[in-house]
């Protein structure tokens, strides 16, 4: 296989925007990156020399040069956020500009293919007509009131969530964390009215957040440097019947998992274990919660993953897809839990404000009148298909497997190279667990762009 050339000069002053950096890895919107240090753009970008810098980046990552006075632009950009964001993320040197379906274009005018959705957050696809006049019309009227007021949007959208997850009672938020936080909060409080006092229980592989709670329900790697861990958490084999028998018991608070791990490497939780998670719930009186922030709002060819089960869990959460790119986060939850709360035992400042609602309800139209939702089972099934067929028996190639398009294709070695070598063919992707390439496109994604991602992708595979 061939390997690609670099100019040696070239080489080495990227070498000082690359030093130190590490795998970047997926998981919850803004949270999808850890134990990353800087990888592009130079560290205080100043001047002539930093701006010759950022473009000798450019020239290793294929991105087209720029126009005079566009260098000055986009070093300025990534000065400010490397001198004054706190860096916890490894960014690309691309400073995106606007976006429509498919593809979004950065300050230089090249154009992107995104197989990321912002990670699964732009379901219905960028700057869709109906969100963006829902969106806009709505900040015409009212954006911000705080939850002592009622208002239209919200309102409407806690019914259709109630309606969509066949749940009774919904609480609004801003995040996929924040709807994980209040989902423990609220089982805590459950379990507390029941008299119990065990832990609650997460599948391990799983991701929930990067609150200290929602760590302490993941794997150790995000919890280094962050002890000590709240108790009362633990974790049970992902698809191990026997295991969660042997750790279930009367005392246990609630088993929290993601029917469709996402950061976790796209597994998917099996009929038997869902089943048998479930009857142990109830035989123990256990909450069973749902994270769908990431698999969730259609993207599985369902609103909701579980519902491809004959399961009804206690508690759902969501975020991400749900806005269509706007923060929007969500509990919902039965009666039952609703009845351990009480007026002041949660909120919030900003959750389920109008302008966040009326988005989130758009997006939800557009994913439901497009049929967006049924047509990602379809879409799915062509994707998997021509992925299989053209890299399937490639030797680096381990496995392919999801579920409508949410997709992994898992590596025999690291992955980065190969996100790498697709943001030079102007794709937008994402690597997780090392070696499993993530594909979480707009669900309006059709065969063309299904096909010059596949072949992009057996390209940089020849490239290794």
């Amino acid at each position: 296989m061939a390997n690609q050339k670099t100019d040696p000069q070239k080489q080495g002053h990227v070498n000082d925007l690359q030093q130190n950096a590490q795998d970047v890895q997926g998981a919850q919107g803004v949270q999808d990156v850890q134990d990353v240090q800087d990888v592009q753009g130079a560290q205080d970008v100043r001047g002539a020399q930093d701006v010759r810098a950022v473009q000798d980046a450019h020239d290793l990552w294929g991105v087209r040069g720029m126009q005079d006075g566009q260098g000055e632009h986009h070093s300025a950009v990534i000065a400010d956020e490397q001198q004054f964001h706190l860096q916890v993320y490894g960014r690309y040197p691309v400073v995106l500009e606007r976006g429509e379906g498919v593809w979004v274009w950065d300050d230089e005018g090249n154009r992107y293919l995104d197989m990321l959705s912002g990670i699964a957050v732009n379901n219905t696809g960028h700057c869709h007509p109906h969100l963006v006049n829902a969106i806009r019309e709505q900040a015409g009227k009212l954006i911000h009131t705080s939850n002592f007021y009622y208002n239209e949007p919200q309102s409407r959208l806690v019914r259709k969530l109630a309606e969509l997850s066949g749940l009774d009672r919904v609480f609004l938020c801003n995040s996929g964390v924040e709807a994980m936080e209040g989902a423990l909060k609220m089982a805590r409080r459950y379990g507390n009215r029941k008299g119990k006092s065990g832990p609650i229980l997460a599948a391990a592989g799983g991701f929930h957040g990067r609150s200290i709670a929602a760590i302490a329900l993941g794997k150790e790697k995000y919890r280094k440097g962050f002890e000590p861990i709240p108790p009362g958490f633990a974790t049970t084999p992902y698809n191990d019947i026997e295991a969660l028998r042997e750790v279930m018991n009367d005392d246990v608070v609630a088993l929290a998992f993601e029917p469709l791990q996402g950061e976790g490497g796209i597994h998917a939780v099996s009929e038997v274990f869902m089943q048998e998670a479930r009857a142990l719930c109830d035989r123990h009186d256990v909450l069973l919660i749902m994270d769908e922030v990431q698999c969730g709002n259609g993207r599985t060819g369902s609103y909701f993953f579980y519902q491809q089960f004959d399961v009804q869990p206690d508690i759902v959460v969501t975020a991400k897809g749900v806005g269509g790119g706007f923060p929007v986060g969500a509990v919902m939850m039965t009666q039952a839990v609703a009845d351990a709360m009480e007026k002041g035992s949660h909120g919030t400042t900003y959750g389920g404000n109008p302008l966040a609602s009326a988005a989130a309800l758009a997006a939800i139209e557009v994913l439901e009148d497009g049929g967006l939702i049924e047509g990602a089972n379809e879409r799915g099934a062509w994707f998997m298909e021509g992925l299989r067929k053209r890299v399937g028996g490639h030797p680096l190639v381990r496995d392919i497997r999801g579920v409508g398009l949410m997709i992994g294709v898992e590596l025999t070695v690291q992955g980065r190279p190969v996100v790498e070598g697709l943001l030079k063919r102007k794709i937008l992707s994402n690597v997780t667990m090392d070696c499993v390439i993530r594909i979480l496109p707009p669900l309006l994604i059709e065969k063309p762009e299904m096909d010059l991602f596949i072949n992009a992708l057996a390209e940089c595979l020849e490239e290794l």
